[in-house]
């Protein structure tokens, strides 16, 4: 049974929306990627770059949002597309996958067959274009991982391609954990107290502890169990 905290009426059964964040590492064609292969985390910038998806089905269907979020330009290469696709009004080329088709791409998402998946993987490794190949790690050098946005703080969870249902449950948790209206009072904050600490020239060891001082000045509620005072003190247990 699915359970909500006190301070919040959102269930951490409620469903959220999937990440374009990466956690990435390429392999070269002798060395695939397995689960033991230690992964890169990283946020990227595609706006007006590139990005190939191959496959025109639900799969393919469900990254687009993701992509057209990032302003990604996007093609989709399938003989056949799904009319969300089309409606997206996206390019589409309708034909099967070619390796040319990879040549200015910045990313790839293989959503296809694991025949045409294994197709896109070579042609994205000699390359050096990172390819998402969706539920398919053998064939896979970056992983799209569950999301969480609050007020300007994006947080990004991988289980490296083993276990995407985990990280969606973990994004829901954090969802649920993670207040809008906190998060974006949080951020105001950091951004005043960079500003100050940048004129000020404070050092980088001492911007940590001097930010969670001024979050947990933010509150007054006068009880230990106050849930985002919990939250920052937690922090500072670590410091």
């Amino acid at each position: 049974m699915c359970k909500s905290p006190p301070w919040t009426n959102r269930s951490l059964c409620d469903r959220g929306s999937d990440s374009l964040t990466i956690a990435s590492r390429p392999h070269d064609g002798s060395h695939p990627v397995s689960a033991a292969t230690p992964l890169f985390p990283v946020f990227l910038k595609l706006a007006g770059r590139p990005v190939v998806v191959v496959g025109g089905g639900p799969v393919a269907t469900s990254k687009l949002e993701g992509l057209l979020a990032a302003d990604a330009q996007i093609t989709v290469i399938a003989p056949e597309v799904t009319p969300e696709i089309t409606a997206s009004k996206v390019q589409v080329r309708h034909r099967r996958f070619e390796i040319s088709d990879l040549d200015d791409a910045w990313l790839v998402v293989a959503a296809a067959t694991p025949a045409v998946n294994r197709a896109v993987a070579a042609a994205a490794e000699a390359r050096h274009v990172f390819v998402n190949a969706v539920d398919d790690p053998p064939n896979a050098s970056a992983y799209l991982g569950g999301i969480v946005r609050r007020g300007g703080v994006t947080v990004a969870i991988s289980t490296d391609g083993q276990a995407p249902a985990l990280a969606g449950l973990v994004r829901q948790a954090l969802e649920v954990l993670l207040p809008e209206e906190e998060v974006s009072r949080w951020m105001s904050i950091a951004r005043e107290q960079r500003a100050e600490w940048i004129a000020t020239g404070v050092p980088m060891d001492r911007r940590r502890p001097l930010l969670l001082r001024a979050l947990s000045g933010l509150y007054n509620c006068g009880r230990s169990d106050c849930p985002v005072v919990k939250v920052v003190n937690a922090l500072a247990l670590t410091h």
